[in-house]
Formats: C-alpha cells, sequence, structure tokens
C-alpha cells in the first residue's frame, strides 16, 4: 500500500525541512529487506538550478548529499572549447562528485550530432541525456560506437512529437547499439496517463538515467511539486529501482521555484531517502 506524504512524515517523526539535510537519513541502514541491499545513488539533473552558477551548483549538491551532476548547458555550454570543458570536468570531480552526463540535449542536424559527441568526449562523460532526431538515429549509432559513449533518450511528454512517452523511444531503438537507451522522466510518464513503474520494469537493461520528479496531477497540465507531495507513486518507482539493481543515477530534476529552488530540492531529497529507508 502506498504510504501518504503526511503519514510517511509522521513515521519518520521529522518535519520536511529536517529530512532534506538529515544526515541521519543520508546513511541510512538497510532495513533487512532484499531490495534494501541495492544502494541507490542520488544526483542532479542541473537544470533544476538553472538559475545558479557552476560553483553554486556544486555546494549545493555537496551540502544535500548528492554525488552525481548531469551538466545542463547553461553550466556546461556546448560551444565551449576542449579545453574548458576539461576544466569544468576536473572542477566537479576535484568537488568529489561524478560528473556522469550532460543534457537534455537535442540533435536536430548531423553537426549538432558531431558537436555533442566531440563535447561529450572532451568533458569525459559517461552519457549524452538526449533527444536525437529519428533521421539521426544511425548516425547516433556509429557515434556511440566510435566513442563508447551511452545516448540516453529522455521521454518529454504531451506536446512531444519525437519522444513522448519510453514506448515511443523503445520502437526507435530497440534494434540498435545496446549503449542507446532511456532516460525516463516519471513526471511525463504520468502527464501522459502511463506507468512509470512499468516502465521501469520492463526497460531495466537499458535504463541508464532517471529523472526523479512529481507532478500535482496525472494530466498533461500536470505542474512540477516537491516530490511526495503529488501523485506519483515514489514508493512504488524506488522500489522498482531496487528490484532491477538499478545502476544509474536517481536524478532530482526539480523544475519548480526555479529562483530559489533549494528549499523545494531539499525537502523532495529527504522525502525519497525516506522511502529509500523504509522500502
Amino acid at each position: 500500500m502506498i504510504q501518504s506524504r503526511s503519514t510517511f512524515l509522521k513515521m519518520l517523526g521529522l518535519s520536511a525541512a529536517a529530512i532534506g539535510l538529515s544526515p541521519a537519513l543520508t546513511h541510512a541502514e538497510p532495513t533487512g529487506t532484499k531490495s534494501a541491499a541495492v544502494t541507490l545513488q542520488l544526483g542532479l539533473a542541473s537544470y533544476t538550478l538553472r538559475k545558479f552558477s557552476l560553483d553554486d551548483v556544486i555546494k549545493i549538491s555537496k551540502r544535500l548529499g548528492l554525488t552525481a551532476i548531469s551538466l545542463k548547458s547553461m553550466h556546461m555550454p556546448l560551444e565551449s572549447s576542449a579545453e574548458d570543458l576539461r576544466a569544468v570536468a576536473e572542477k566537479v570531480k576535484a568537488a568529489g562528485l561524478r560528473l556522469y552526463g550532460a543534457g537534455v540535449i537535442y540533435m536536430n542536424t548531423e553537426q549538432e550530432v558531431e558537436t555533442v559527441f566531440n563535447y561529450a568526449a572532451a568533458a569525459q562523460l559517461e552519457m549524452i541525456v538526449g533527444v536525437p532526431k529519428h533521421s539521426l538515429l544511425p548516425m547516433v549509432n556509429e557515434k556511440v560506437k566510435a566513442h563508447n559513449i551511452k545516448v540516453a533518450i529522455h521521454n518529454h511528454g504531451p506536446g512531444d512529437e519525437l519522444y513522448s512517452s519510453p514506448l515511443d523511444v523503445y520502437n526507435k531503438i530497440k534494434d540498435l547499439d545496446k549503449r542507446i537507451g532511456f532516460c525516463i522522466d516519471i513526471g511525463h510518464v504520468i502527464r501522459i496517463g502511463q506507468d512509470p513503474v512499468a516502465f521501469i520494469e520492463k526497460y531495466k537493461d537499458r535504463l541508464y538515467d532517471l529523472h526523479m520528479k512529481d507532478v500535482d496531477k496525472r494530466a498533461a497540465d500536470g505542474a512540477p511539486i516537491e516530490i511526495g507531495r503529488g501523485v506519483i507513486p515514489i514508493p512504488d518507482v524506488v522500489k522498482a529501482l531496487k528490484k532491477i539493481s538499478y545502476q544509474g543515477v536517481v536524478a532530482f530534476e526539480y523544475e519548480k521555484d526555479g529562483d530559489d529552488a533549494v528549499p523545494g530540492l531539499a525537502e523532495s531529497i529527504g522525502y525519497v531517502r525516506g522511502i529509500m529507508k523504509l522500502s
């Protein structure tokens, strides 16, 4: 049974704000269940902090106990030189964080595909979180083989003509290199009336990234909200990730409150940490 947010918080005996920064929850001990042995790595999709500098992104990530980052272009511009990209990567690494990816990045021309893979190679990224145009997928496939860099295709929900659903992604990549897979955005899945848990389990072998968030209703106009306050069954999502022994990053993409994102982000992280403790 999915616990209500209020019941969950009462069980922990903590306020949402306290949870967000609680060292005890950051290092929660396993509960003894089979799934609890699976450790999920919590990270950040830096679009969350789009109004902040890269230095702030690093500082906030460390303060909130996140260990991995996927950078958006405002924090690591696509037009950067190879030298500048290496410098960004070194700065993140020196701070004790893992720069595992970048995105979401659109690829609409052959030149953009070329640029994006050179960018990822210079920054020594593990993956590109991207949205390649369908006609460019054969080229993307060859670039993945040449660079050994994964591409996690992101679903964007209602109105997205390319990849509205993870099912749309699968239909286009099923015969391509296995390093081309999914970045499942659970908020957009809910906004098109589908089940993120089912997709997590179905596409487990090629699930390379996950955008963790919540929305206020199961509809196309569902709006971002602090995790635990919305309609996404977060406990079921966490259980599914543990069930499949997910090895990617659970990347928080908190899109509400762009100018003052830290309180809501902290609350969201605390809620998910609490669910991980209880799952």
